[in-house]
């Protein structure tokens, strides 16, 4: 697989994409949650359910969408599902009840999934090549949240530009008024980014021509199924994508247990966006130097053992340092695992013309963690108000990290001889 490689803005433009197509349904809740529950009037456990439709529809869409990436060229999916992706938000800006924001969340489960995800992976892996895996993942995955940093700092800027009196004594209609500005602004930006994908995405005609296939065969979908790598990949991105979900929680936390007010809790969520570019870049150009698996597992251990310090209740309101040091940890882990874990297909023996194909199968179990992760957080939030709910999340993080560092050592040892080919 020795092609020409494509060029700099074709990373660049899967970067821009493979975050703002998430910025309406996930970044603004991330970065807003406080916000977002009053605005629309839910509590934990229904924005959990609205996360939940979301999973529900996207499972579907990872298994049917998977071998549609390997039929269609990854630019025409890709604009189309942010096309259809910004249109949701026009409807999310009115202030739907909430069987229609979960009727949305459904829609959005189909168009930023089905469409969008495996061409997404499959053409990074292109950009990647035979030698860059690490450095293409993890400048995706670091770049997509710089992207999403960059849009949680706008968010928050536009946010504070239209309250007019003090952010802590903001009357629900102002922070309705308010933000409904900060979701438009973001469906317009996701619509503009579609059609800098549709018209300069382009690969070359010889290069669309080697990674799609005029069909593909069940034999094909079970040669993919039969791989161990596809298997423990299932583990490893379920466990690392559940500790991605509850960095959700640190906003929250910071309210909650570190009694901050919500223009600081949202400081705190973007603090945490900009961990992500720095943790995915180092990471991804360290591991392209060495063993991808190896790192894979380091990142695991690291996340349990940042879980370890906020679930044992370490952390109190006059310890602010060492809940900034915390944090650093947890997220060095969680974004490393997240950079990597897409890296180490290659290792794997997955074949570059069903990348598509096998994201699907791998996908399907590996992001469950949409529909139950929510409502579990938030089941564990509610059921034990204050510090001691946040302590139980940080024990789930820290036994799926466990969990994740188990299936991870499994494929470097199964794996240590194939170093790239």
């Amino acid at each position: 697989m020795n092609q020409k490689k494509a060029p700099w803005h074709f990373l660049l433009l899967l970067i821009l994409a493979g975050e703002s197509v998430f910025i309406i349904p996930f970044v603004l809740s991330r970065v807003f949650r406080p916000t977002v529950l009053e605005v629309f009037n839910l509590d934990n456990v229904q924005l959990g359910i609205c996360f939940s439709v979301y999973g529900i529809v996207a499972l579907l869409s990872y298994l049917l969408g998977g071998p549609l990436a390997d039929k269609f060229p990854p630019r025409k999916l890709i604009a189309v599902a942010l096309w259809m992706t910004a249109l949701g938000g026009l409807v999310y800006a009115t202030y739907p009840g909430y069987t229609v924001l979960k009727i949305l969340y459904g829609y959005w489960g189909f168009t930023t999934i089905f469409l969008f995800w495996a061409p997404m992976i499959k053409a990074t892996r292109v950009w990647g090549g035979s030698t860059s895996q690490g450095k293409a993942f993890g400048f995706l995955d670091g770049g997509r949240g710089l992207v999403g940093a960059l849009f949680g700092a706008m968010g928050v800027l536009i946010f504070s530009l239209f309250i007019t009196s003090e952010i802590s004594q903001a009357t629900v209609s102002e922070s309705r008024a308010a933000f409904k500005y900060v979701i438009l602004v973001s469906s317009g930006i996701v619509a503009f980014v579609g059609v800098l994908v549709w018209f300069f995405m382009k690969m070359g005609r010889q290069l669309e021509k080697e990674i799609i296939l005029d069909k593909i065969t069940i034999s094909q979908i079970k040669e993919v199924s039969r791989l161990p790598s596809v298997w423990l990949l299932m583990i490893i991105i379920l466990c690392a994508y559940v500790g991605y979900k509850i960095t959700d929680v640190f906003s929250l936390y910071a309210q909650d247990v570190m009694l901050y007010d919500q223009v600081q809790s949202a400081q705190v969520g973007t603090f945490l966006l900009f961990i992500r570019p720095v943790v995915g870049v180092l990471i991804g150009v360290v591991a392209d130097r060495s063993q991808t698996t190896f790192w894979l597992v380091v990142s695991f251990v690291v996340s349990f053992f940042g879980a370890l310090l906020f679930a044992t209740g370490m952390i109190s309101v006059s310890m602010a340092v060492l809940f900034f040091i915390s944090i650093l940890i947890v997220a060095a882990g969680v974004y490393a695992a997240r950079s990597l874990y897409f890296a180490v297909m290659q290792e794997g023996q997955i074949p570059l013309v069903l990348t598509g194909t096998a994201v699907g199968l791998i996908s399907l179990i590996g992001y469950t963690p949409d529909i139950f992760a929510g409502p579990a957080m938030g089941y564990l939030l509610e059921n034990s108000p204050g510090a001691e709910g946040h302590q139980h999340v940080f024990w789930m993080l820290a036994l799926f990290s466990f969990i994740g560092g188990i299936a991870a050592w499994g494929y470097f040892q199964l794996y240590k001889g194939q170093k790239r080919h």
